[in-house]
């Protein structure tokens, strides 16, 4: 049996994970220039103390591929035209990070030099030990492949000591919290238990390489104030996956 990872009480690299729909705002799709800055702050804030952080942002705010392959494209167009969403996202962080004058790199694992460096994995280290952040852009670079793998791969394939998982609820619960006022939410629970009880963290691929390459994950409500400081402290915030 696996040993369960030893977790930092405090990080010092780690990998975050957005999802497309939180640049949004209160727009129904596209882009908030506003909570884009405020998200940029809010990272930038654990940039300021010495984290080194990667980022992987999802593409659901511009288009879906699963839901395009469901009403009828092809699978792998829709899926590059997904990938292709998640680089206009990460430009748009490039941008709110540059106006408060973070140091910031982008890269993608799509070929698009006129925006964005090729993912390389020692450069992409380099870079946050030069105390840039990076964004991850176009996932693994092939179809068939979510967003959520291309954190779990990335994240390993630089060190990060954890993936966070930057949600608007505050972990995982045994049910859903919003239907059973009885339901649990887990401070911590390990890959077999998760599994055992079908909860839904990540996509499966994904949470096969976390689990394999002993990577925690921390579920958390990253839109609370003071919530992202505090998980980077080793508090006890949101749910830990182990």
């Amino acid at each position: 049996m696996p040993k369960a990872p030893t977790i930092p009480t405090e990080f010092s690299r780690v990998l975050i994970k957005l999802s497309g729909e939180a640049l949004m705002g209160k727009r129904s799709h596209g882009v908030d220039p506003v909570t884009t800055l405020a998200i940029a702050r809010s990272i930038a804030d654990i940039h300021n103390r010495g984290v080194q952080v990667a980022l992987v942002v999802g593409g659901g705010n511009i288009f879906r591929g699963l839901a395009a392959s469901a009403a009828g494209m092809d699978r792998g167009t829709a899926d590059y035209m997904g990938m292709l969403a998640t680089l206009i996202n990460a430009l748009a962080l490039h941008d709110a990070f540059t106006k408060i004058h973070i140091p910031v790199r982008v890269q993608s694992a799509i070929n698009a030099p006129q925006v964005a460096e090729p993912y390389i994995r020692q450069k992409a280290i380099r870079h946050m030990e030069k105390g840039r952040i990076i964004i991850l852009a176009c996932g693994v670079g092939s179809p068939y492949f979510t967003t959520d793998t291309a954190a779990a791969l990335r994240a390993v394939e630089i060190g990060a000591q954890a993936i966070l998982k930057a949600t608007k609820v505050n972990g995982v619960y045994d049910k859903d919290p919003k239907k059973y006022k009885t339901a649990k939410r887990y401070d911590r629970i390990s890959y077999d238990e998760a599994l055992r009880k079908k909860l839904r963290v990540m996509d499966m691929t994904a949470f096969a390489m976390c689990r394999d390459n002993h990577m925690p994950i921390i579920i958390f409500d990253f839109f609370k104030k003071g919530n992202l400081q505090k998980v980077i402290a080793g508090e006890n915030i949101g749910t830990c996956v182990y």
